[in-house]
């Protein structure tokens, strides 16, 4: 599932292409998780933001697109009229100037929502959604006082999105190995909160900069793959040397997850 890199990559693909632009017209698959794109029709984009892996593009009337890809979920431009021949077009958005946004979906897990300005109350995970990482009020106190809220393992508790918002799997397991902390414990103290912040800065950084992971489905707005996948230290690599160490990662699925570890630099 895209997390705040690749989500990020394509806000910055499409806030040159969509921001101004009206809808001049609107379709959608009949299920309830596209259909709000008809709303659309007559009014303009005037932003494409992002909040943790969600996508937020305001429009001149007060209301907001949300967009969740999902797991396999595509925004795209197409010149002319939208491809209404592609099976897995969910929802699209013709747009003045001749070209259409399109939304495919090939396992149709993602949502469209359209909402009032900053009325996340119906998006729970959203609505609850912790600092972004960059926030400068996330402090190394203010992390830790966040992951001190939950008893649960703290990789569960960075994919719940509470303590910080946008990191998913991979992310989470890249931290908390650049930060040396075994996934499933469930207290950390001061310092380690802070370099456990400091490592997912920076990974999230490196994810931006590499235009995102894609393991498999993931493509920016230009149809691209990112290279982040070349990068990674722990994600996937159960079995093979540690980078630091030399020991074989272990993997383990942790709160139906699956997540990778080094049993001797990340020792509980």
């Amino acid at each position: 599932m895209p997390e705040l890199p690749e989500v990020e990559t394509v806000r910055r693909q499409l806030a040159p292409r969509l921001v101004g632009r009206r809808v001049v017209g609107a379709g959608s698959h009949p299920s309830s998780k596209f259909t709000p794109a008809t709303r659309l029709t007559g009014t303009t984009f005037t932003a494409v933001r992002r909040r943790g892996k969600y996508l937020i593009i305001p429009t001149m009337d007060d209301r907001e697109l949300i967009v969740h890809l999902g797991m396999t979920g595509k925004l795209r431009f197409r010149d002319g009229s939208p491809d209404l021949d592609d099976p897995y077009l969910r929802a699209w958005w013709q747009l003045d100037g001749e070209e259409a946004l399109e939304f495919a979906d090939v396992r149709r897990f993602g949502r469209l929502r359209v909402v009032a300005n900053g009325d996340y109350r119906d998006i729970p995970t959203l609505f609850h959604a912790g600092p972004e990482p960059w926030d400068p009020e996330l402090t190394p106190k203010r992390f830790h006082e966040l992951l001190a809220l939950s008893r649960r393992a703290v990789k569960t508790q960075l994919l719940s999105q509470r303590p910080i918002a946008g990191v998913g799997n991979i992310y989470a397991d890249e931290a908390l190995w650049l930060a040396r902390i075994n996934p499933k414990v469930t207290r950390i103290g001061i310092e380690r909160a802070e370099l456990l912040l400091e490592s997912l800065q920076t990974v999230l950084i490196q994810g931006v900069d590499n235009g995102g992971t894609t393991l498999r489905d993931y493509r920016d707005v230009d149809g691209d793959v990112g290279s982040n996948q070349h990068q990674l230290l722990a994600y996937g690599r159960a079995g093979r040397p540690c980078f630091r160490c030399g020991t074989p990662l272990r993997g383990f699925v942790l709160d139906a997850r699956t997540t990778t570890y080094c049993p001797r630099c990340q020792r509980r």
